[in-house]
């Protein structure tokens, strides 16, 4: 993981591989000249005042993402400058948004790869925008390359022939060392980011290596490391306490389901949340099977509980006054004989009984038995996470997870943290006249409904199974959940970690009594 530390030195006299400074499109004058921004004041000097026209001659242009690097001027003990887009500079008396300041700082983190230490001379205007920079050089260094040797190598040697090491120390100068809000939001953002990243690499990791029972053990040993308590039903826990919905989906596969639930809590705590995360270590469809073609990234169909893990995790590191129950609700989605089959009734939890009509709507199954088990503890809010529906995807598209809640004030809260943290979101509607459509014959209620509307039907569904007067959110992370394109900001392939921000965002909202 990169170190990361605070600097008030002069960027000429820094030691270190490369300086990191910010540019935009210019917005201020008619020209749209190409401007550079705060931070860098002492790199334009050293060209003279000429930086931005140099940039220029190499083709900058300011736009988001984008990265020219050139030599460093004379005198500077950094060899090399790297000078990243920002997008549009802001208007007058306005300043450069977090999520700008996140982006390049995780563009510039990943681009330095291989390198050992780098200043990043962007704008800072208070502690927040230290703490956005250094959330995203966290993001943008992380890589996975575990299971390639030449991986494992360059992890113990960042000069290893065919691999290299993720950026090993990052400066943020202007950074004011010896202040508490400085040094908080360094703490805030390398908890949520370390976190954040171990859900990407659970993620990543290859379904015969995640299995539930490990993920259950990787749960327990990070339980155990930072005080929250973790209780682990196996199978036979499962049956004792007629889970129906977990055992049923996860009935088909040799690996044994399991529900874990991890307990923070605070002395000082006033409210309670309740997160449930969508735990399919893989998602073969079961007996309804996937095409060809649509299982090759089906280990990322467990995000949403590793995302809820990693939230509870960050929230007993950054000691919240909150207490956060998590829920993980693991099995493999397999076809066999002991499998479910379409036409089969399980019994949920709640004893309500749901026929399946289509076993690759499975994750709707084992969210309706660990919704009802929160439920029953009467916490103040539930938030559930899942890698639900492609109906979701073909709505909102790759990068933005839907929202459907049974308040619209929670709803609106809930969208409201994840947009203030960077995680595109947008608010989904929960129509009651889909509601009909999983009517069963047979049972109190079918697992699919209208094709159309598919995503609001999932949402549909869950809500029976959240207690009465329980506000309660959904957090569809269908699209953004895998990036299976190139990166892009702080955003790598594989594995995103996304909804890990909101979660953690809406519990220090509670915290502060500040959650609607």
């Amino acid at each position: 993981m990169t170190a990361l530390t605070l600097s008030t030195a002069a960027a000429s006299g820094l030691r270190a591989d490369a300086i990191v400074i910010g540019v935009a499109k210019g917005t201020r004058s008619k020209s749209g000249d190409l401007v550079v921004a705060p931070g860098a004041e002492a790199v334009d000097k050293a060209y003279d005042g000429r930086l931005a026209a140099v940039l220029e001659t190499l083709g900058a242009s300011g736009a988001e993402g984008e990265v020219t690097k050139l030599p460093a001027p004379a005198g500077f003990k950094a060899p090399l400058v790297i000078a990243v887009g920002l997008g549009a500079e802001p208007e007058k008396d306005e300043t450069y948004d977090a999520e700008a300041l996140r982006r390049a700082a995780g563009v510039a983190a990943r681009t330095l790869t291989g390198t050992k230490k780098a200043a990043f001379a962007l704008p800072l205007t208070d502690a927040a925008d230290a703490g956005a920079v250094a959330e995203g050089v966290l993001l943008g260094a992380y890589s996975f390359d575990v299971y390639k040797q030449n991986g494992r190598q360059a992890k113990n040697d960042a000069k290893a022939k065919n691999g290299k090491a993720p950026l090993a120390e990052a400066v943020l100068l202007g950074g004011k060392p010896r202040d508490a809000a400085y040094k908080g939001a360094l703490a805030r953002a390398t908890a949520v980011g370390e976190e954040l990243n171990r859900a990407r690499d659970l993620i990543n990791t290859p379904p015969n290596d995640l299995t539930p029972q490990s993920f259950a053990a990787i749960a327990q040993t990070a339980a155990k490391e930072h005080g929250i308590r973790v209780q682990v039903l196996d199978e036979k826990a499962l049956t004792k306490g007629g889970y129906g919905g977990i055992l049923g989906v996860g009935g088909g596969s040799a690996a044994a389901p399991r529900l874990v639930k991890l307990s923070y809590t605070s002395s000082k705590a006033k409210k309670h949340l309740a997160f449930v995360g969508k735990g399919i270590t893989y998602d073969s469809g079961g007996i309804s099977l996937k095409p060809a073609g649509h299982n090759e990234t089906m280990k990322c169909d467990m995000s949403g509980a590793a995302a809820v893990f990693a939230a509870v995790v960050a929230a007993a590191r950054l000691g919240l006054e909150v207490n956060v129950t998590g829920w993980l609700a693991l099995a493999e989605n397999m076809p066999s004989g002991s499998a479910v089959r379409p036409g089969d009734v399980l019994r949920m939890y709640s004893g309500k009984t749901v026929e399946v009509l289509n076993t690759d709507a499975e994750g709707r199954l084992v969210l309706g038995d660990a919704l009802w088990a929160a439920s029953e503890e009467k916490p103040d809010a539930i938030i559930d996470v899942a890698t639900l529906t492609g109906a979701m995807m073909l709505a909102l598209g790759s990068r933005t997870f839907g929202v459907m809640a049974n308040d619209d004030a929670f709803r609106a809260a809930v969208h409201e943290a994840a947009e203030e943290v960077g995680e595109p979101a947008w608010p989904m509607p929960l129509p009651e006249h889909l509601r009909k459509g999983m009517d069963s014959q047979v049972a109190d209620i079918a697992n699919m409904g209208e094709r159309m509307g598919g995503g609001l039907v999932a949402g549909l569904f869950l809500r029976e199974f959240v207690g009465e007067d329980i506000p309660w959110a959904h957090l569809d992370i269908a699209g953004p959940a895998f990036n299976e394109g190139g990166p892009f900001g702080y955003t790598p392939k594989g594995g995103t970690g996304t909804a890990v921000r909101t979660l953690v965002r809406v519990a220090e909202l509670a915290a502060a009594g500040d959650l609607g």
